[in-house]
């Protein structure tokens, strides 16, 4: 198991997950390459996206059916221009690369917004820490893990 997965997976046991992560046969860059190996609709792969809220970590959780709308973000946070982090800043928040950034297991608690849009699902698949690896939840049990708010961050993808 990656490192960074395992640190993960001892995240997910010691907040009372019981789903179990899993290894795909390839790499899920996208929400669509992870609903294809899992067999499950797009809109049910929990996409975890770090932004810039000011100089602060801002963790999105959205459906992969949604494209997050910053402007509405920024709006709800009542903050200034929210933006799409870079790879070194999401590494340095995370401690996880683009691509397998899970909800949990980052140095320090992130600021977080779940997408109400996967309460649709009763499965919501997330990353667990690298792009090969997965975890079964739900919508309700992604908020109380990350003690994120429910929000409406985003618009249909195209």
């Amino acid at each position: 198991m990656h490192p960074s997965t395992a640190k993960v997976a001892a995240a997910l046991r010691a907040l009372g997950v019981a789903g179990q992560v899993t290894e795909l046969p390839e790499a899920a860059p996208t929400a669509a390459s992870a609903a294809a190996q899992l067999g499950c609709e797009v809109g049910a792969i929990a996409n975890s996206l770090v932004f810039r809220a000011g100089d602060a970590p801002l963790l999105i959780l959205t459906s992969g059916a949604h494209r997050v709308d910053t402007g509405r973000v920024a709006d709800l946070l009542g903050a200034g221009p929210v933006r799409r982090a870079d790879p070194d800043f999401v590494r340095a928040s995370t401690g996880q690369v683009i691509g397998g950034v899970a909800p949990v297991g980052h140095p320090q608690p992130l600021r977080t917004l779940v997408d109400v849009w996967l309460g649709k699902y009763d499965v919501v698949w997330a990353a667990a820490g690298h792009a090969h690896t997965v975890f079964p939840t739900s919508f309700a049990e992604l908020v109380r893990i990350t003690g994120g708010a429910a929000a409406e961050v985003g618009t249909d993808a195209a």
